[in-house]
C-alpha cells in the first residue's frame, strides 16, 4: 500500500477546508498558533514512516494526552480502572458535568474531563513521579526523548 500517496490526497482534499475552524483562544498560548499549519505522520509498526505538511512542527496536545494518560494507567492497573470510569459515549461535551450526579459519580468514559480527572487521580496515587514517569512514558511510546512539558502553554492555560 501507498501510504505516502493516501497521506498527500488527504492532504489535497481537506487543503479546501484550509482557515474553516478557529485556534483555540480560550487558552492564549494556543491563540498564537499559526492556522494555517497542516501536517500527517504515520510511523507504521514495520518501523517505516511517512509524512505530508507540518509533521515535524511540534505541537501542544492538550486532550490528545487523556489517551496517553488512560494508556499508562491500563498498564498500570489493568481492567481495574473500569471500577470507577465508564466507558460508554456521553452524548454531552467533553467538559460537562451533568451525568455525574446520574451515574453516581461515575464517569461516563475517560476522555470527558471528569474521567480524565479519575485517570490523573489512578496515576497521581500509583505513579512515585507523576509528572517525570508520565512525560517518560510518553517519550518512550514516541521513541522520542525530545518531547517535553511546554511551560508557558501551562501557565497560559490556568487550570
Amino acid at each position: 500500500m501507498n501510504y505516502q500517496k493516501i497521506l498527500e490526497e488527504i492532504a489535497a482534499e481537506t487543503s479546501v477546508l484550509k482557515n474553516s475552524g478557529k485556534v483555540a483562544t480560550y487558552i492564549p498560548e494556543l491563540g498564537k498558533v499559526d492556522p494555517g499549519k497542516f501536517g500527517i505522520y504515520l510511523q507504521c509498526t514495520d518501523g517505516k514512516s511517512y509524512a505530508t505538511g507540518d509533521s515535524h512542527e511540534r505541537f501542544s496536545i492538550q486532550s490528545i494526552s487523556k489517551v496517553l494518560s488512560l494508556a499508562l494507567t491500563l498498564k498500570l492497573k489493568g481492567n481495574r480502572i473500569w471500577q470507577r470510569i465508564g466507558v460508554e459515549p456521553s452524548g454531552d461535551p467533553f467538559n460537562s458535568l451533568v451525568q455525574l450526579e446520574y451515574e453516581k459519580g461515575i464517569p461516563r468514559n475517560p476522555f470527558i474531563n471528569a474521567g480524565a480527572l479519575v485517570v490523573a487521580d489512578i496515576l497521581l496515587t500509583e505513579l512515585k513521579n507523576p509528572k517525570e514517569d508520565f512525560l517518560q512514558f510518553v517519550r518512550d511510546a514516541a521513541g522520542d526523548q525530545s518531547i517535553n512539558y511546554d511551560e508557558k502553554v501551562a501557565a497560559s492555560d490556568g487550570t
